[in-house]
């Protein structure tokens, strides 16, 4: 072990200062003899590729790269299934030309805390002006391992974070995020920038990181939109066209990244959908496939945020959220179950304390990920992303936890919430035990053979949302149902799936008429969000009633309530 640590900081001294130490003791030899410098690079080349998949190997992290697509599937290099469980951190893209919060931070303890909790992937953004800056600000020298940063340029900056990166086995997507330091452009050049110079960007770190596996890819732009089009075969707009020339340009390069394609806003022949994200819309994809030289590495990345962004027309609809899987199926997920090519859902985040239907629409989305299997990376690690906040608070420190609680749902890590444990003298201890255990599963079953599975699934400090999960153990329909409980310091503001009616203290829930039968081994969901009174808040004494079943010989009998709860 020893002597293999001693060739691992050998290893990774080489792989940062090789070409300089080449061209400092051998400057005439290298520069007039071209065919020994081709070999030695070769040579230097093989020996770090094979080491970085030794190491990759011998740690905890299993995924064996460079990684490749099929179907529905994004997989390694031994075939197995990967799921990229990401975070954005940017601020590379932003005038800073350096990744946020390394003025309250160290970088390395950035990645650190990013890799424990679960994630394996950073969605790094940066914008063309930046890359070209010799200049990058919002740095403390003075914190740890940031001095490290010092006197270099931005793309030298975006060396390091990767280089740590793999120390860390955490994979990096590129993402070219801006063109200018000031805005996200409708399209792929302009702001003083020509599609060469996209294109030229992405060669150049294509070429970079050819030797640094743990960067696994391009996405090519961020959220298209405006006069961006798809399947027009305008020169000038459609995106499609576009993706399709850069990314098999990179392919030459660099034939082991993945090529990663988002949407459009709208502009789309035939599209079904009026109200789209920026680069959410991949609809086209139906008819005007992105084609790849290297039809293996193509991904699709749709963008999806909730009311807290933009209040869209459906989120006031009288279905919501259940008319949301209507939209992401028809949006992107059809690529995916016709398993056309894989689905990675580059952003997507909210504020749960600010607006409850943006708790319900995060809420649904990540049990939608879960279901689906879908890489994502989560907008954003940064708590100063205005409109969606971030993984960390604003002490770039802390976490918040009833997001993280949420999001660890998507995640090998589970991270549990702290509950307060002060509870007022006043408070029974039975309703102690009850306040204390809040964020826990609890099943509530009945003799009829209903079963319903309560989950406070996101909590925080001023509210909670709960899912009710009613499933029929029977051999036997049930035709209605209902659900009672007691809920003493919240108040409901949103629910969805079902009536849930006040009386005091105590809560009559009914299902909407559709899902009123429950046939044998269905499930019925249903749920709400509620603000805060006090500390007594989580639902208690649920009790669950079959109204009536259809029986075998089609007899139909009333049923009586379980007298179990929570």
């Amino acid at each position: 072990m020893r002597i293999y640590n001693i060739f691992l900081s050998i290893i990774n001294f080489l792989k940062t200062n090789t070409i300089n130490l080449l061209g400092t003791f051998f400057p005439r030899y290298l520069n007039e003899n071209k065919f020994h410098r081709k070999i030695l690079i070769f040579f230097i080349t093989l020996v770090l590729c094979l080491n970085s998949n030794f190491i990759r190997a011998t740690s905890s992290n299993p995924i064996q790269l460079p990684l490749s697509t099929r179907g529905a599937k994004i997989i390694d290099a031994k075939g197995n299934k990967v799921l990229l469980r990401g975070v954005n951190w940017f601020g590379m893209e932003t005038e800073t030309h350096a990744p946020h919060g390394l003025w309250k931070r160290d970088y390395q303890q950035m990645l650190v805390q990013i890799k424990s909790l679960g994630y394996n992937l950073i969605r790094l953004p940066y914008s063309l002006e930046g890359l070209r800056s010799s200049e990058f600000s919002g740095v403390d020298f003075s914190i740890g391992r940031n001095r490290e940063l010092e006197g270099k340029t931005p793309i030298e900056v975006m060396d390091v974070i990767v280089e740590e990166a793999q120390r860390q086995d955490l994979m990096i997507l590129l993402d070219s995020h801006r063109l200018n330091d000031e805005r996200i452009p409708e399209l792929w050049f302009g702001d003083g920038y020509t599609e060469a110079e996209w294109i030229n960007t992405w060669l150049h770190l294509a070429q970079r990181y050819n030797i640094l596996g743990n960067v696994i890819g391009a996405e090519m732009k961020n959220e298209p939109h405006g006069k961006a089009s798809w399947g027009t075969d305008d020169l000038a707009t459609d995106w499609r066209l576009a993706a399709e020339r850069a990314g098999n340009a990179i392919g030459k390069i660099n034939p082991d990244w993945l090529i990663v394609v988002e949407g459009v806003e709208n502009n789309v022949p035939g599209q079904r959908l009026t109200n789209h994200w920026q680069g959410g819309n991949l609809e086209g994809v139906l008819r005007y496939p992105v084609r790849l030289s290297r039809k293996h590495k193509l991904v699709y990345s749709p963008h999806e945020y909730g009311p807290g962004v933009y209040d869209q027309p459906y989120f006031s609809e009288s279905d919501f959220p259940q008319n949301l899987l209507h939209r992401w199926q028809i949006g992107f997920h059809y690529i995916s179950s016709q398993s056309r090519a894989p689905i990675f859902v580059g952003e997507f985040g909210g504020r749960l304390a600010d607006n409850p239907k943006e708790a319900v629409w995060l809420s649904k989305f990540v049990k939608y990920i879960d279901k689906k299997n879908l890489s994502f990376a989560y907008w954003s690690w940064n708590p100063n992303s205005e409109d969606t906040g971030g993984i960390l608070l604003d002490d770039w420190k802390s976490v918040d936890e009833p997001k993280q609680q949420l999001v660890s749902q998507l995640l090998p890590v589970k991270f549990i919430a702290k509950v307060p444990t002060k509870v007022p003298k006043t408070v029974p201890e039975t309703e102690k035990t009850q306040t204390q255990i809040a964020n826990t599963t609890s099943i509530i079953s009945s003799e009829t053979g209903l079963k319903a599975t309560k989950n406070i699934y996101t909590d925080w400090q001023t509210g909670f949302c709960t899912s009710f999960r009613i499933t029929n153990n029977n051999s036997e329909t049930i035709e209605n149902w209902q659900l009672k409980f007691k809920m003493n310091q919240a108040k409901i503001n949103n629910s969805w799936n079902a009536n849930f009616k006040p009386e005091k203290t105590q809560y009559i829930v009914t299902p909407f008429d559709w899902g009123q039968t429950i046939k044998p081994n269905q499930v019925r969901e249903i749920g709400f969000c509620a603000d805060k009174l006090g500390t007594d808040y989580s639902p208690q004494q649920v009790k669950v009633q079959a109204i009536k079943q259809r029986i075998k010989n089609n007899k139909i009998k009333s049923l009586p309530f379980s007298s179990k709860g929570s």
